[in-house]
């Protein structure tokens, strides 16, 4: 892959992606009550789930840690609902194919080929995130 990822294009393999930095293998269990991704030292209720590689991408590039951000296809192995912190406050309808689960997520595979976002994208949204951060509103329901 040459260029950075499409808002809202489901990737080609159909397949759940789950974008960190954890250094995972196949066959690991993603679960609820870890260290989330996302917010400062937060337990996360849910393991999050996408469709489309520019949700995965951006969860990627964003996640705690100082690791490379790495793509992971996944295989849930419970229900899955549809993310309300993309669905309910940015999305509505659910264009993004985010979801979350509180059952364990297994990882398949690994995407290699991925290319992030422009760094001036990127930098932009980590502006917004500490600006939401400092205000307060950086909340996720989980």
């Amino acid at each position: 892959m040459t260029s950075a990822p499409t808002p809202f294009e489901v990737h080609e393999s159909g397949a759940y992606l789950h974008g960190t930095k954890a250094d995972l293998a196949v066959g690991d269990l993603l679960v609820p009550g870890r260290r989330s991704n996302f917010g400062n030292d937060r337990t996360a209720g849910h393991i999050y789930v996408t469709m489309t590689l520019d949700a995965a991408t951006w969860g990627a590039e964003l996640a705690a840690g100082d690791g490379p951000g790495r793509i992971y296809v996944v295989e849930p192995t419970g229900d899955l609902e549809d993310d309300p912190n993309v669905t309910d406050k940015r999305f509505p309808g659910n264009p993004t194919r985010s979801y979350r689960t509180r059952e364990p997520v297994r990882v398949v595979g690994e995407l290699l080929d991925w290319v992030g976002h422009p760094p001036e994208q990127l930098r932009t949204m980590k502006e917004h995130l500490a600006e939401l951060d400092r205000q307060g509103l950086a909340e996720i329901d989980d």
